[in-house]
């Protein structure tokens, strides 16, 4: 039997003057004005979509895919209706790749990106802001390197959003976020099916992982003789897969050394942001002196916090100089060299001295 084609439907809207985005922060505002001001998560991303490609060459000109990577609750159904819209108009984009229900860390796009050579990623975010109806939603773009979106990406974004009157949407697309594997759809005046993707949230990076550091080693030195106890703290975040998949499954410590890997809509009602004000679960259990090194996650997977024993702090200017004192110990710098160290205001201490 012939299967019906799924409509696109053309929605009518007005423009808002406040959604520019704001670097690699993206587009983040507080949830009730996402639930409150009519079409303002669709107008933004449709801004987004609407993108030419004489300015943003790396998101269309390959015309292969778009990574859709969704770690908030809340509107997770809105993307892949609409980018339903950039392969029936404008025939750019014909497979989403999206995580298993609607999780991915921001360094897994990343990842995922680069590895199958995406045009870019739309990443739906509060990242260290507290989440949920009381808190703060966000929409980030990455683009075809894996990094956010620069400067002149974010504007014409903008610029559109304030000129956009309609809108592209599939409603009746119904996509199963818990699947693996492929997902095909027959779009209404569309020849090819429009495919979508669920991919497991944290195998490539995973095997990334792997090519990069010496996981015999730190598994060894978490289950050795001499081995040292962690405690690392997901926040509540996407991260709490990671952790448990990487560090306890993958690389054997323990299943209590995990703490707070559940992701939850609103963080468990704590800010994810991961330092000595939100992280004191973590800090006082590394006072105790029984863990030799802790850490703790933000909600996209994007910042950390590093506490020695007895909880002492390492900044990132620590963490940097660290790394780059200890290079012949990280396979991939041993195999590729090292060309450069990113600075930011974060790392500057160490880089400038």
């Amino acid at each position: 039997m012939e299967r019906i084609p799924i409509p696109v439907l053309t929605v009518q809207t007005a423009p808002y003057e406040d959604q520019r985005p704001t670097g690699g922060g993206g587009l983040r505002r507080p949830t009730g004005l996402f639930e409150s001001q009519r079409n303002y998560l669709p107008n933004f991303v449709q801004s987004l979509l609407s993108m030419q490609p004489t300015h943003v060459c790396i998101f269309f000109c390959q015309r292969i895919s778009s990574i859709l990577g969704l770690y908030y609750f809340y509107p997770v159904h809105i993307c892949p209706y609409m980018c339903v819209y950039i392969f029936i108009f404008k025939n750019l984009i014909g497979r989403l790749v999206i995580g298993q229900n609607g999780i991915l860390s921001t360094p897994a796009v990343s990842c995922i990106i680069r590895k199958i050579k995406a045009a870019g990623g739309i990443i739906l975010t509060a990242s260290h802001s507290p989440g949920g109806p009381g808190g703060e939603f966000g929409v980030k773009f990455e683009v075809a390197n894996g990094g956010p979106a620069p400067d002149i990406v974010s504007e014409k974004i903008y610029q559109i959003s304030k000129t956009l009157e309609e809108y592209a949407i599939c409603p009746d697309l119904r996509v199963d976020l818990s699947r693996l594997g492929r997902q095909e759809f027959d779009l209404e005046n569309k020849f090819k099916p429009f495919r979508v993707e669920i991919v497991d949230s944290v195998e490539i990076y995973l095997n990334l992982l792997r090519s990069i550091f010496d996981f015999s080693a730190i598994r060894n030195l978490l289950t050795g003789p001499n081995q040292i106890k962690i405690r690392i703290d997901a926040m509540n975040g996407v991260m709490g897969l990671y952790v448990r998949r990487i560090l306890c499954d993958e690389l054997g410590a323990p299943a209590n050394s995990a703490i707070n890997c559940i992701p939850l809509e609103d963080f468990g009602g704590q800010p994810p942001d991961p330092n000595l004000t939100y992280a004191t679960a973590l800090l006082e259990a590394m006072k105790g002196g029984e863990y030799g090194f802790g850490a703790a996650f933000d909600a996209d997977g994007d910042r950390y916090m590093i506490l020695g024993q007895n909880g002492f702090f390492v900044n990132a200017s620590d963490s940097l100089a660290i790394i780059a004192a200890n290079l012949s110990c990280i396979p991939y710098f041993c195999q590729m060299g090292v060309r450069g160290f990113g600075r930011s205001m974060p790392t500057s201490t160490a880089l400038d001295k």
